[in-house]
């Protein structure tokens, strides 16, 4: 059983070097003033428990809502919350998980009715990640074999490229604070039943679910440790490529910036001036062959029937 002591200034007139001497078991609370040091008999400290906001803006479709639904299934200690209305003022999304009594926020951004932008961030103090989102695949398009019980917790896979680049280091360690299902969750079972893995190709990120099969000889069901194991898709599955990083939560200065991304919308454009220019060169190539047939035809001879005989 835990034991929580509040701690202020007010009350105990110790200097602050005092209240910091266990560092590791006093830590600044961001919704209050002051300091929580929270107690537990076995450990000494008891650590601070992930919870996530879930929450979409406006004007998503049916694809991005499943995708929302199918990762708030994955993440039993999630909270999903209604649409968000202003896309311009993102920094009062810290005051609604302030109100959920949550440290993480996984916002669905869409844009146009086919865009689709996830931003996580940490609360209070950040860092934010803006990542655009494609190739979205839900459980119910792909009607994939594999299946996990409800509530599990999952193993993160990451790839080796996580650690070669500082703010891959970053987005790494918060992919594992959102998705890492803490032990004794509510709402979590106390068992491992599927992987979920992030691998690193063409500067995307894919994102995988699978689930673990053991096969076992004459159907044992005790635990094996030459047990043949092996990975079964259960999805969903997508691809996230980072658009920048925030120092702080929604706001604060750009610490990481992809100056190969190139938006969705810029593309859509340079498509249309591409059909727009394969126009005007029909349109171009048509005046130049009239133009080319009238210089090509013959004078009409003085002495032609149709000149003599006119009238």
């Amino acid at each position: 059983m835990s034991v929580y002591k509040y701690q202020t200034q007010k009350k105990e007139k110790k200097p602050l070097e005092e209240l910091l001497k266990h560092s590791t078991g006093i830590k600044e609370d961001g919704y209050c003033k002051g300091f929580v040091e929270k107690l537990n008999d076995s450990t000494g400290f008891k650590k601070i428990r992930q919870k996530v906001l879930i929450l979409s803006s406006r004007g998503t479709t049916f694809r991005q809502r499943h995708l929302m639904k199918d990762l708030a299934d994955m993440l039993p200690h999630s909270k999903k919350d209604t649409k968000f209305d202003m896309k311009s003022k993102l920094y009062h999304l810290n005051e609604v998980a302030e109100l959920y009594n949550c440290n993480n926020i996984l916002f669905f951004e869409a844009r146009k009715h086919q865009d689709l932008y996830i931003w996580m961030a940490k609360v209070p103090n950040g860092p934010t990640i803006k990542f655009h989102v494609q190739n979205v695949h839900t459980m119910d398009d792909l009607h994939l074999t594999g299946n996990c019980l409800k509530g599990s917790r999952p193993i993160l896979s990451f790839d080796s490229s996580f650690d070669a680049e500082p703010h891959m280091r970053l987005i790494k360690e918060l992919f594992s604070h959102i998705f890492g299902v803490p032990k004794g969750a509510r709402g979590s079972k106390p068992f491992i039943d599927h992987v979920v893995t992030f691998s690193i190709a063409d500067n995307k990120i894919w994102f995988r679910n699978y689930q673990i099969v053991e096969k076992t000889e004459g159907g044992k069901k005790n635990f094996q440790p030459d047990v043949d194991m092996s990975l079964v898709e259960i999805g969903p599955r997508f691809v996230m490529t980072a658009i920048c990083i925030l120092e702080g939560s929604f706001g604060g200065p750009v610490i990481y910036e992809n100056k190969e991304f190139i938006s969705p919308s810029r593309i859509r454009s340079l498509i249309k001036r591409e059909k727009s220019s394969k126009y005007k060169d029909r349109q171009a190539a048509n005046i130049k062959k009239f133009i080319k047939k009238k210089e090509s035809m013959l004078p009409k001879n003085p002495l032609s029937n149709s000149i003599l005989f006119k009238d």
